[in-house]
This record gives C-alpha cells, structure tokens and sequence, in this order.
C-alpha cells in the first residue's frame, strides 16, 4: 500500500539550523523516570523562566491580535446593521433574496421541510457561527493561513463554549511540542540522521530526537480516538508523532502542527505494513517472551533492535500487558524508533501510571477533559470537507432554536430488529423528555407572532428506516407544545466502507454535524458516536445493548456521567503483583463505562 508523501514546505532546511530553546516543561515523565535511576546536572532556572515569560508575552500579543481582529469584525458587522433601514428605504423595500444551498451528502431527504404543529417558522438563524476566540483561549497556535484550513479557526464557531478551562501548562506544552516537531520532522537534518540510525538495523543511544509512527485500525471513529492517544502519548514521552495515512484516510484532516507534517515519507524504510499484527515478532510482547530483549534496568540502549512495535488492538477484550508498567516503560524509553498500531482508546490506561500522574494532572486539571481538548487540536477537516460540514449546517440546522444529535448504530456481534430499537428510541426519548410529546389536538397558533419554537433532529445512520418512521410521526401528529419537528438525515449508505475515501469525508462530516448539536443521543460502545460527544464537551445519552438473551434494553438509556470515550478493552493487571486486577479500583478518576461493564474511562 502506498505511503502519501510528506508536504513540507521548502523552508524545512533553514529551519532546521535554528536553535530552539526546549524548556524544562517539555522534559517527558519518560526522562523523569530515568532520573530517578541517573542523576541529572543542575538546571539554569533563571534562564529558563525569563524563556518561559519571554515565550509567554509573545504568546499574548498574538492572542491580543485576535481579539482586536475580533472586535474590528464586529464593529463592521455593527455597522452594517445600522446601515440597513437606509438601503431599504433607498431601494424602495423592494430588496429580495433566495438562495439555493447544495449539500454533498445524502439525497432529497436533506431538504425535507420542517413538519409537526402547524404555524409560521421563525427564519431568523439563532445558532449561526458568531465571533468567538478562534484561538480557543490558546489551545491552537494563530500561525497557520486560514483560508489554507478554513475549519481550524471556525469550526469552533458552531458549538457552545467548551464547558472545560484549558490548562495554560497544557497550551505551553504544546507550543513546546510545535517547536520540536518543526526540528525533528521530516525533511530535516536530524529526521534523516535518525532514518540513518533505523537502516543500520541497530539502537543508539541518546538521539537528539525519538519518534513514534501510527499506523491505522478498523475505522475512522477509533482511528481519531487512538491517534489522539498516540499524541498524548508522545506527549508524555517526548516523541515526534507521525502518522502512516493510507489512501483512504487521505484529504480528510489538516496538517496539525505549523511549519512541519506529520504525514510519514513514502521513503521511509518499513514497508511491511501487513506485517504488524498481534503476533509479530517485532512486537514489543513477543520479544520479552522469547527473549530477544528483557526490561531489565541495566539493558543499554545500543544493544536494543532498530525500532519497537507496540501492538495496541483490543483482543479477546484486553490490551496486552507489558506495556502500561514502569519497568516496561523504561525499557521503551530507550528505542529510539517505535511502530505503534491500535484501534482503542488507550488514554485511560496512561492514567493508571503513576510516572506520568503529576504531568497528566498538570495538563489536564479536569480529568474528562483530555479528548474533548486534543481532539480540538489536532482534528480539522480539509476544505473540501468542511464545505459539506458548512453548507449542510447552514441549509438545514443554522435556523432551529434547538438542535438533538440521534446516532444509531447496529453492531453484527450484537444484533438487533429496527423495531426493537425504534422501540427502544422512544422509550429513551419518552423517559428523558429528548423528543417533543406528540397532542391529541392541534394547539392554538397565533400566525402574526413568528414565535414558533423549531426543534431539529439530526439522525446519522446506516439505514434510512429510523428517520423514515420518525418523520412520518411528526407528520401526521402534532406536537403537544405547538413546536416544530425538523427531521434530517445527510446519508444513509447501508453498509461501513471504511476503505472508500468518499464515505470518510461524509462519515467526518457526519461527526462534525453531530457535535454542533445541543444534544446527544448515541448507540451504546460507538466510537463514532464518542467522538461527536468529545468534539462538543457533552454528556451524551447512550442507548444501551440488551443483556445477554434478552430482547430489549432495560433502561433503555443512561446519560454519561463524563464527557471522556470509553477503552472496551483495557489492561487488566498489577504491576507490582504480577497478577490481574480490575483496573477500575486503582485510581479513583478511572472506572468502568455505562455502556461497557468491564471498559475504563476518565472521570472528574
């Protein structure tokens, strides 16, 4: 399979010369380990924070350029509202417009009209994008050309205000994180000496700079969630994240970090994808037991092989052990190159480490905030799919006053008749008072007020049966309150086809429309629906699988006590013992899912 090249851009060589100061804050808790076994020498911590104010004035220039660019925008918008009534009268109230909005996604039924009591719809767009802090209060850096990534800056615009503060460590991290990423990538002078290391076949030791390479896992929903884990796992490791997009991945996101890529070169050494899977005998698992290396302290790097594999895909309901240990995290620390493939979210399992405890409780204060934040930062979709994000949200969802997100998914290993969950929809929506209770009669409408409340309901499924009934109810009954049901489904294209770039980019899409959304009602273990909920800081409601041979679920839905996705597949050991354990009882801010019994999530 072939590897997209890498587009950096020519300045990557002169860029590469330059000194950039690495502060203290990006030492990884890795290294912290390795201090604890090795003395280090004393720190210039004068110059280092007189660094940190230094880089922390210019970071609130930047920001204070927004925020006049802001208030510049608004006072133009301002003053063309005051300007109206004049081009009105001067053109004689004859001014008149329509227009006709396209949407790539889906057939006729995006434009169905609203339906439900009868009565005048208020037109006015009450939840269209507003000038917000693009910047979304530091998370992303202003470096990048806007029109290059229009939704980097934007796509914030259409959700509520995250619900989490952002960590100034954690933005100071990132900017730390930037800056190594600009001198180690590719196409840099050090990228190619470390490619130089990888084809000698051998470890070296001390490397200016370490890598981890992501390879993708089953679809696009658990690919967001465990390349968000890798980053963080660089993070906390000092590693420069690069990411192996095959073709159907490609064109879906933007280039996250400024001045660099993370798309690996399609010259890089290792070729034999296929050939990274559980039983690989690269993998990390496989060389502990069969000897080839051992975790011992006193292993030398220049002893180890080129690179590590991680194999990090759920089996038999488990990631595997000999990972999330600090002695194995020791050992690891030492290659300077490491393969990492998953399909989970394994961000849960970082947490149960007591090396990485203080730096994880530094960058995230609050505990279920870490998807919501790192999906902000590193998740923007391309231009050609933030057109079909854009125009769908302003044809069809920018005029409701309420907006509810239903995600409906049917897992082959846990099936399920479209009446029995029909049925199970209702009974959550009745329960939670999600959906607008049908009347007996119609209410009474004054047609001159223009006050009809809009509801939308945003389905993403499958299967077009869901929105079909769902509207035909809302048709032919009205609603007890006298509002209004607006039902859309962008697409329904009956199976998965992961390995197609054009179901991607809706599937993208789809999440993104999701998470605009007031609401969110989603099919219990969905990594599709965990991502919409985490882009959007909401607690969704999750339509739970019926028990073990049983019909129907009972209750049909719970609402999540946290905002973080669910690992179905955790390691379940104890490092000092040697023994399985229930993670869950380790930390306190980890337990088990509502929708998982036995998965792991982070918690406040």
């Amino acid at each position: 399979m072939p590897i997209p090249r890498s587009r950096v851009g020519e300045g990557a060589k002169q860029e590469e010369e330059e000194e950039i100061v690495v502060e203290e804050a990006a030492a990884a808790p890795a290294m912290e380990m390795k201090r604890m076994r090795s003395p280090r020498g004393p720190i210039d911590r004068a110059a280092a924070a007189a660094a940190a104010e230094e880089e922390e004035a210019e970071e609130e220039k930047k920001r204070a350029a927004w925020r006049w660019a802001a208030r510049r925008e608004m006072a133009m918008v301002v003053a063309f509202l005051l300007s109206l009534p004049l081009l009105v009268y001067l053109l004689g109230g004859r001014w008149s417009g329509s227009s006709a909005v396209a949407t790539s996604l889906g057939s006729r039924r995006d434009g169905d009209e609203a339906i439900g009591a009868g009565g005048s719809i208020n037109t006015s767009s009450t939840t269209s994008p507003i000038l917000e802090d693009k910047l979304l209060d530091g998370l992303l850096s202003p470096v990048f050309d806007e029109l290059s990534c229009m939704s980097r800056y934007r796509s914030s615009l259409y959700r509520k205000p995250s619900p989490f503060p952002l960590s100034p460590y954690l933005t100071k991290r990132l900017r730390t994180y930037e800056a190594y990423h600009k001198r180690c990538g590719p196409n840099t002078r050090r990228y190619r000496r470390a490619i130089k290391q990888l084809k000698s076949g051998r470890n070296i030791r001390e490397m200016e700079c370490k890598y981890v390479v992501w390879y993708p896992c089953n679809g696009l929903g658990n690919r967001m969630l465990t390349l968000a884990s890798t980053f963080l796992y660089a993070l906390l490791t000092n590693r420069v994240l690069l990411t192996y997009m095959t073709k159907e991945s490609q064109n879906l996101f933007c280039e996250p970090f400024p001045g660099s890529s993370w798309l690996l070169p399609s010259d890089f050494p290792i070729q034999d994808t296929y050939n990274f899977h559980k039983d690989a005998p690269q993998s990390y698992v496989n060389m502990l037991r069969n000897k080839v290396i051992d975790n011992s302290v006193n292993v030398s790097a220049d002893s180890l092989p080129a690179y590590i594999y991680l194999h990090l895909e759920q089996f038999r309901l488990r990631l595997e052990n000999n990972i999330f240990c600090e002695d194995d995290q020791l050992t690891l620390a030492k290659f300077n190159w490491m393969i990492l493939k998953s399909d989970s979210y394994f961000v849960p399992a970082l947490f149960l480490m007591p090396s990485y405890e203080e730096e994880l409780r530094r960058l995230f204060p609050v505990k279920e905030s870490v998807f919501h934040h790192l999906g902000r930062y590193l998740f923007h979709p391309t231009n050609p799919v933030w057109g079909i994000i854009s125009r769908y949200y302003e044809a069809y969802l920018a005029k409701a006053d309420e907006k509810l997100g239903l995600q409906i998914r049917i897992f082959p290993e846990a099936p399920m008749s479209f009446e029995d969950m029909y049925d199970q929809i209702l009974a959550c929506s009745r329960k939670e008072k999600l959906l607008p209770e049908i009347g007996t009669t119609e209410p009474f409408i004054n047609s001159t007020s223009n006050k009809t409340k809009v509801k939308a309901i945003l389905i993403t499924s499958l299967y077009p049966g869901y929105y079909e009934k769902l509207k035909s109810m809302y048709y032919v009954n009205p609603t007890a309150t006298g509002e209004v049901v607006a039902m859309y489904q962008p697409s329904h294209e009956e199976l998965q086809h992961t390995e197609a770039q054009n179901h991607n980019q809706k599937a993208l899409a789809e999440m993104y429309l999701l998470s605009y959304c007031d609401n969110v009602v989603m099919s219990a273990w969905s990594t599709f629906g965990y991502v919409a909920h985490g882009l959007a800081g909401l607690k969704p409601w999750i339509l739970l699988r019926p028990g073990w041979m049983q019909k129907k679920a009972d209750p049909a839905c719970v609402r999540s006590m946290s905002v973080e996705p669910c690992l179905h597949s955790p390691p379940n050991l104890d490092c000092k013992a040697k023994k399985d354990v229930d993670a869950a009882t380790l930390v306190p801010y980890v337990r088990h899912c509502e929708d998982v019994s036995f998965g792991l999530k982070l918690f406040s």
